[in-house]
């Protein structure tokens, strides 16, 4: 059946399932272009093990608490760290909380091992239910809620009022239909499949939102749905759980810019301009961490190279460089107590060993003390900080 004359055409006329991609909002490609150039540098950064497997906890972490917390789950980062890796028991008063959390983070996983076996497949009406069906499992529902089922009677949240329920599997249909046509996809511009990818991915969210087909968990479908599309444009995991972090982060902005896209009539660029910039600032924040990682790593391979040898004395003078770099300045009687390594390295030594110490560090090049105090010489290492940086 053909959408005319259909109930959504008059409930819900914003949902016009088009987008024009005009130059009209300079800003929008300004970060989407961003957005893809820093996704490719964090796609290709080495890490060890270890550390990469700490980024993507912590950012798995991030996404769930953030896809949970907009519809009022009340656990901590730290909670939801502790429940992602077994260590947190709720009372039974809140273990519906911790169900929440374990959902979200079971369907990530299923995403991301699909992907991994190159197994996502395409966007259909069913692959939307079945989110909707991980994401409200064991959960006590209102009466009348079916998971991963379309309702049959409208309903409302807040002001917001679902699709009508009969055009519900047509706008389904029509939805999956859209996203994975040929206004996604251009063959002769590669270079554009990214910025496309995140276009598409925010706009799955914003019609899921609108549409709200399911009797509940329609928010974190949306967010699923836009992790699991970030995921096949070529986004890292971790970088792919940005955007509900954004929408977490400014929750009164984000619920702003929805009921302002539909009042507009389905004007989506303000809230493409809103989410694209959220992804930006999210990636410059996670590039620093992994910048902060590399810092570190090469720094000590460096200060290994002017400090060879294997004595105590040695050791010592390395891991005292070490302290100081993570300190801007600190008074040589300030540094034993900042780090119980040093601490006790220096346990059976005199205040006199660590001046010796410092002193030849100092006469080595790699500490610089100033009247604030002593402090590791980092920048010896950095080799393209820009000349108008460096002298300010």
């Amino acid at each position: 059946m053909k959408g005319k004359g259909r109930r959504y055409e008059s409930s819900h006329p914003w949902l016009t399932f088009h987008l024009e991609l005009s130059p009209r909002s300079p800003s929008l490609w300004v970060f989407l272009g961003e957005a893809a150039s820093k996704i490719e540098h964090v796609a290709r950064v080495p890490l060890k093990p270890d550390t990469a497997n700490e980024f993507h906890r912590l950012y798995l972490a991030k996404g769930v608490m953030a896809t949970t917390a907009i519809e009022g789950n009340t656990l901590s980062e730290k909670e939801v760290r502790d429940r992602l890796d077994g260590r947190l028991t709720l009372p039974r008063s809140r273990e519906y909380l911790g169900k929440e959390v374990d959902n979200i983070a079971k369907a990530c996983n299923a995403i991301v091992e699909r992907e991994i076996a190159q197994d996502g497949g395409r966007l259909s009406p069913q692959v939307l239910k079945d989110y909707d069906r991980v994401v409200l499992d064991g959960l006590e529902l209102a009466e009348g809620v079916v998971p991963g089922e379309v309702i049959t009677s409208s309903f409302g949240v807040g002001t917001y009022r679902s699709a009508p329920p009969e055009d519900c599997e047509y706008l389904l249909e029509k939805l999956c239909s859209w996203l994975e046509g040929e206004g996604f996809v251009m063959p002769d511009r590669p270079e554009l499949d990214l910025p496309l990818g995140i276009i598409r991915a925010i706009l799955a969210h914003l019609y899921l939102a609108w549409i709200h087909p399911f009797g509940d968990g329609n928010g974190r479908t949306a967010r699923l749905v836009e992790f699991h599309l970030l995921l096949r444009a070529g986004f890292p995991t971790p970088s792919a759980h940005l955007l509900s972090n954004h929408y977490n982060l400014t929750r009164t902005e984000y619920y702003r810019q929805l009921d302002s896209a539909s009042r507009s009539g389905g004007d989506v660029i303000p809230f493409l301009l809103y989410a694209a910039q959220g992804l930006v600032d999210g990636l410059r924040e996670q590039i620093s961490g992994i910048q902060h990682q590399h810092l570190e790593f090469a720094w000590r391979d460096y200060v290994h190279e002017q400090i060879e040898g294997t004595s105590e004395t040695t050791k010592r003078r390395r891991e005292l460089v070490y302290g100081l770099s993570s300190l801007k300045h600190c008074q040589a009687k300030e540094i034993l107590p900042s780090s119980a390594l040093l601490a006790g390295l220096y346990g059976s030594k005199t205040m006199k060993t660590l001046t010796r110490d410092l002193n030849w560090l100092c006469e080595k090049g790699l500490v610089e003390k100033t009247a604030e105090g002593y402090r590791g010489k980092v920048e010896l290492i950095m080799a393209f900080v820009p000349i108008r940086k460096a002298n300010t």
